[in-house]
């Protein structure tokens, strides 16, 4: 296993990252929950085969996957890594949830319960979860920031953190108003350009923060190209899977700390280890052939889109609110990379936002203001169609 400095903490950790956000799943009916003898067996290997790294939050699976992950470590597997979870400020701020009487005790309480599933007395990593740009703002001022001070004063956890999704112009007044100890963000190489951008890998690198990048296989939609473009790699003198050259372009950064990538089979997890043990797979891995098919690779994928939205949200606000440029996205993701699986998951927080397209009235506002001039009611109901049904 390759090992990176993190940030300026003064530990390492291994390139390879594993994340706890799609471990394996029983699915019956309308139910589903993880496959707890499977992502024990799983978990563990990856701590005993060089994974020093691993990530959960607050919210996955169910709220169930902290408590998962610290039963598969416990019995001498925790002291020897690194454990990342995260609290979604609009957690803390659901003082309906019995937390406590205020944000700041509601935050104190949500820990508490994280230490108890993880059957830790700290955490190496822990992170507001999931930043966005109209939150900053109640950020700053709720005291949530100060309150995790303390619980780095208490020993409760050691080290302050973030995750974020969003654009650069967001992120960047996030990034520079503390001294985090880690930041992370979605990178890959088709979102070169998107999210927070390669501009804030360099400027997280500058300021010395740990830089832990989610995403690396956009979903697992990388995982298997579609035949357009597995024809590229297959023209290419070098032979990678496409999970690999997926990793290879990540790992070139040398500003990044830790790659993390949900895996859902041991054999997806022994693949990525070996990956990530590869001699060359440091920093500069690439060179500039390699670049030049990679950036013919991200051109085809981005070519393969079904409906025209560029994302200007001149559709919006719709007033049953469907989110519709999100909408479009995930069902062009799934247009894009050959299979809809990864998308329906995270259509599932549209739904559960009533966001989602389901919501449509076909009151025809939104195709009126479009500058696309998207036949937007067809199209929602063939994206609604394609994308529902996610159980978790």
């Amino acid at each position: 296993m390759q090992y990176r400095q993190f940030g300026k903490l003064g530990f390492q950790v291994s390139a390879f990252g594993m994340g706890c956000m799609r471990l394996p799943r029983i699915v019956t009916g309308d139910h589903g929950e993880v496959d707890r003898e499977k992502a024990w067996e799983m978990i563990r290997y990856a701590a005993d085969h060089g994974v020093t790294y691993f990530d959960t939050a607050y919210g996955y699976h169910n709220r169930t996957s902290e408590e998962v992950l610290g039963e598969a470590l416990e019995g001498g597997r925790r002291e020897k890594v690194k454990i990342a979870t995260k609290q979604p400020f609009g957690v803390m701020t659901d003082l309906s949830s019995g937390g406590g009487k205020t944000v700041l005790e509601n935050a104190r309480r949500n820990l508490e319960n994280t230490l108890k599933k993880l059957r830790t007395g700290y955490l190496d990593l822990y992170l507001i979860h999931n930043i966005q740009a109209r939150d900053w703002e109640a950020i700053k001022s709720s005291g949530a920031i100060e309150e995790y001070e303390k619980f780095r004063a208490e020993g409760l956890i050691k080290a302050i953190a973030f995750s974020y999704h969003g654009d650069y112009a967001g992120f960047k007044p996030v990034l520079d108003y503390y001294d985090w100890g880690m930041v992370q963000i979605q990178q890959n190489l088709i979102d070169v350009d998107r999210e927070a951008t390669e501009q804030a890998i360099v400027d997280a690198g500058k300021k010395g923060c740990a830089l832990v990048i989610m995403e690396p296989l956009r979903g697992g939609n990388l995982a298997f190209p579609p035949a357009p473009v597995q024809a590229l790699y297959d023209a290419y003198p070098v032979k990678r899977s496409g999970v690999e050259w997926a990793f290879r372009h990540v790992l070139n950064y040398p500003e990044v700390s830790t790659i993390l990538s949900g895996v859902s089979t041991l054999e997806q997890l022994k693949d990525n280890i070996e990956i990530f043990s590869k001699p060359d797979a440091v920093p500069g891995n690439l060179n500039d052939e390699d670049k030049k098919l990679i950036a013919g690779v991200r051109e085809k994928y981005l070519s393969m889109k079904s409906v025209p939205c560029t994302g200007c949200e001149y559709c919006l606000p719709c007033p049953q609110g469907v989110n519709i440029p999100q909408v479009f996205g995930k069902y062009n993701d799934g247009v894009m990379f050959g299979t809809f699986e990864p998308s329906r998951r995270t259509y599932m927080f549209l739904v559960r936002a009533k966001q989602d397209a389901g919501s449509c009235v076909a009151c025809g506002l939104c195709e009126k203001k479009c500058p696309q001039h998207i036949g937007i009611i067809q199209e929602l109901k063939t994206a609604h169609e394609k994308l529902k049904g996610w159980v978790e």
